[in-house]
């Protein structure tokens, strides 16, 4: 007689499709610039218009990139993120923080 399955328990575990350190850094590298690059947004926000309105008006646009972000590619942070966008993901941070630079300088 085969075993019962009450639902709950499955005879085979599920197995992640991407194991490994790569994966895991990507992730958290995905996590930290996308953090870093909604901060930099307020301020280079806060910078072009000298106030706590322009903070708001860079964050309500870090909004709206993380949103585009999970539109492109189905969440927000996954284990299946191709390298070429977390290397576009820095390189937007790197020039906003050149552009808030610039404009304390």
């Amino acid at each position: 007689m085969p075993p019962l399955y009450d639902g709950l328990v499955s005879t085979h575990p599920a197995q992640p499709a991407n194991t490994g350190i790569g994966t895991d850094v990507k992730t958290f590298a995905t996590a930290v610039l996308l953090t870093f690059g909604a901060g930099m947004l307020g301020m280079v926000g806060w910078g072009l218009l000298g106030s706590g309105f322009g903070f708001f008006l860079g964050l309500v646009a870090a909004g709206f990139g993380i949103y585009w972000w999970h539109s492109l590619h189905g969440s927000v942070i996954s284990s299946t993120l191709p390298v070429r966008s977390v290397v576009l993901l820095f390189v937007v941070d790197a020039l906003l923080m050149g552009a808030l630079l610039l404009m304390v300088g």
